[in-house]
């Protein structure tokens, strides 16, 4: 049986602190929704607007993985192993928070907004050493293809985390179809849109939509316009 849960873009918890601005696909801080604590090991999918020279400060993680994708503008990490990077639109940041770690996370430019998305994976291993990766994908992204950013691999493109999940990222012109098959049974399939329209397997998307798929291993993408597409596939059952 294929099953299926869509996440229109308004339907999302959102919050607007001045300095931030921010859209929950999950539930997170205060926001619950008892339909939408996760899907399968993707625990968070947060959408932040953050102000010009503003930002989080240090505050702790633990046993999670933590995925920030840069949309626009750049931001500014720290954290308590020692690490002090700026990324940017084309990069991708990982951190293991295992036994537990503390970050900040600002924005670099006092006159620039920063656009980012910030996922949390729920990991297949608990208190593990806490790690920092990042990775730019700008010299190898090509338009019309999906480039792997993050595996449960060393040794394959993109950065690795602890769990059995891939995520993809593409940017696609109007007409393309495409088709994505699962690398594990078993795992389920999220579709999000950062830019855009698409249909997947007939399911319309628009911009900052998602929708997430089970007991389902191939998947027809079909780009209405100009779209730019993530795509995770996590492992349904924790």
């Amino acid at each position: 049986m294929e099953n299926m849960v869509l996440h229109k873009a308004d339907s999302r918890g959102m919050a607007n602190h001045g300095w931030l601005k921010t859209a929950h696909t999950f539930s997170f801080a205060h926001y619950y929704d008892a339909e939408r604590i996760h899907f399968g090991a993707l625990r968070v999918l947060n959408d932040d607007t953050v102000a010009g020279g503003m930002g989080f400060g240090m505050h702790p993680h633990d046993n999670m993985e933590i995925i920030t994708i840069p949309l626009e503008g750049e931001l500014r990490h720290k954290d308590s192993m020692g690490n002090t990077s700026v990324i940017k639109k084309g990069d991708v940041q990982v951190m293991s928070a295992g036994t537990g770690i503390m970050h900040s996370e600002m924005n670099n430019l006092p006159d620039q907004m920063v656009k980012l998305l910030q996922i949390w994976v729920i990991p297949n291993r608990r208190n593990v050493t806490p790690r920092y990766d990042e990775i730019t994908i700008s010299e190898k992204f090509q338009l019309n293809q999906f480039q792997q950013i993050v595996s449960p691999n060393q040794n394959e493109d993109g950065a690795w985390i602890h769990q059995n999940a891939w995520f993809n990222l593409g940017t696609f012109e109007g007409g393309q179809l495409v088709d994505y098959k699962i690398h594990l049974p078993g795992n389920g399939t999220y579709f999000f849109i950062i830019e855009g329209k698409a249909s997947v397997n007939g399911q319309y998307l628009e911009r900052r939509d998602g929708a997430g798929f089970w007991n389902r291993d191939n998947f027809n993408i079909q780009f209405q316009e100009t779209t730019q597409m993530l795509i995770m596939e996590l492992p349904m059952n924790l």
